[in-house]
């Protein structure tokens, strides 16, 4: 389905995704509206999700960020759970989970007293009976960038 040239592009979009076709058709070796053909391919098929940045969170003063486990009462709060996180823009990620509680959020909050608000809120949340909050004290690698290397070979 991909070929090395779309490895090459979604490897390149992943590192920066302002890097202009004409940037990439340079590095790939093809045409400027090849390569937008298929950036256009690949957005379309839903491999490329987005075009985003990445914000420096504690510059813009969002200085405190945890992972909650959530620890529901049953199955039948699931998706409510996962409404009410999807609509909390305090929460980053929602993921269903294994172990200690049925979803794990990450969530990003400017102090200590926000955290605090935050977790009355999921705490009252249907089906919540209790969370499990670790606080991110440095993150030292945060990345969505997968390694295309061995995919790149093929």
């Amino acid at each position: 389905m991909f070929d090395q040239k779309d490895y090459q592009i979604l490897s390149t979009l992943q590192q920066n995704s302002r890097t202009t076709a004409s940037e990439i058709a340079e590095r790939v070796e093809m045409s400027v509206p090849a390569v937008t053909e298929r950036i256009k391919k690949l957005t379309d098929h839903g491999t490329v999700e987005s075009f985003t940045a990445k914000l420096n969170a504690k510059e813009l003063g969002f200085d405190l960020a945890a992972y909650i486990a959530v620890v529901s009462s049953s199955s039948d709060h699931y998706e409510e759970i996962i409404q009410n996180a999807i609509n909390n823009t305090a929460v980053l990620e929602c993921h269903s989970v294994t172990g200690d509680g049925s979803h794990m959020l990450k969530v990003r909050v400017r102090n200590s007293s926000e955290l605090e608000k935050l977790l009355r809120d999921i705490q009252s949340w249907p089906g919540v009976i209790r969370t499990h909050t670790s606080v991110i004290m440095s993150p030292y690698k945060e990345s969505f960038q997968l390694d295309l290397t061995d995919l790149n070979n093929a």
